[in-house]
């Protein structure tokens, strides 16, 4: 990721790459892969490669952000 880049949450998709949760974030790809072995954040595969994809709500309540309710 470039130091310019900016993310910004309300943009990214429902599900998200290793490497999007691993920007957010700020850990490598292979914490995050970690992480989902050991249940903190659980991915969900998707098609027959088994991708895995990571829930956007997941990982803001990793962030210590919760979903907005309206």
């Amino acid at each position: 990721m470039s130091p310019a880049r900016k993310i910004k949450l309300d943009d990214l998709p429902d599900l998200l790459t290793v490497r999007e949760v691993s920007e957010v974030l700020r850990v490598s790809p292979l914490t995050i892969k970690r992480w989902g072995k050991r249940g903190k954040l659980p991915p969900i595969r998707i098609n027959s490669r088994g991708d895995r994809r990571y829930k956007k709500e997941q990982v803001l309540w990793l962030l210590g952000i919760t979903a907005k309710t309206e």
